[in-house]
């Protein structure tokens, strides 16, 4: 690899190891065998290279989820599975991996919580949420994410997002009171009431209808 490379790996690994708001510009020279000249040069500023290293960070997350899933679908998933079982199943593989990349969804929140003085940085996440919206339900609903349309990834994929969120913010004041996959069918079960099962697919809508009787 070359030194703009080093770098990058340099500061995911120290985003793994020492968190968004405790890394300095000599830990990713450390950890990358680089030098302090290097990260101007390459990357701008210091800052900079933590932005794309957090969300190359989350990149890999999403690419383990995917492989995992690829490698050994959810049992019981077949081509006439349902939204909903769909969900459980791909759902709960996402939280088997939230505890495997625990330590890149910490620094997430760190840097989420540095938003409101860091213009750049909200930037940054805004233009990632597209993007990430598709990815989200691409993993979920078992598809291609270029298949995802817009008001499919505006609605579905937002939902997903926000229970990211919540899992992150949840896990990191107490993993154990993470709701299962199990849990989160049943709450929305019960908000919706025993609506028949949403269709699959990209233009599946963003919840059933609730009952008016």
């Amino acid at each position: 690899m070359g030194h703009r490379e080093d770098l990058l790996a340099g500061a995911k690994r120290c985003l793994e190891e020492k968190g968004w708001s405790r890394t300095t510009a000599r830990d990713i020279v450390a950890a990358s065998g680089a030098n302090l000249a290097s990260i101007g040069y390459h990357y701008g500023s210091k800052d900079a290279l933590m932005r794309e290293a957090l969300f190359a960070s989350m990149g890999d997350w999403a690419d383990d989820v995917q492989r995992s899933l690829e490698a050994d679908a959810p049992a019981g998933e077949g081509p006439d599975t349902g939204l909903r079982e769909r969900f459980e199943s791909r759902w709960t593989r996402v939280l088997e991996l939230f505890d495997k990349h625990q330590a890149v969804w910490r620094s997430q929140l760190e840097a989420i919580l540095q938003v409101q003085h860091d213009p750049e940085l909200r930037a940054a996440f805004g233009r990632a949420q597209p993007e990430g919206r598709q990815g989200l339900v691409g993993l979920i609903h078992g598809i291609d994410e270029r298949d995802v349309d817009e008001e499919t990834a505006r609605v579905m994929g937002s939902f997903y997002m926000t229970l990211v969120s919540g899992m992150v913010v949840q896990m990191a004041i107490d993993p154990g009171l993470m709701p299962s996959a199990h849990d989160l069918v049943e709450a929305m079960r019960r908000i919706v009431g025993d609506a028949p099962d949403a269709p699959d697919g990209p233009d599946a809508p963003g919840a059933p209808a609730a009952p008016t009787g």
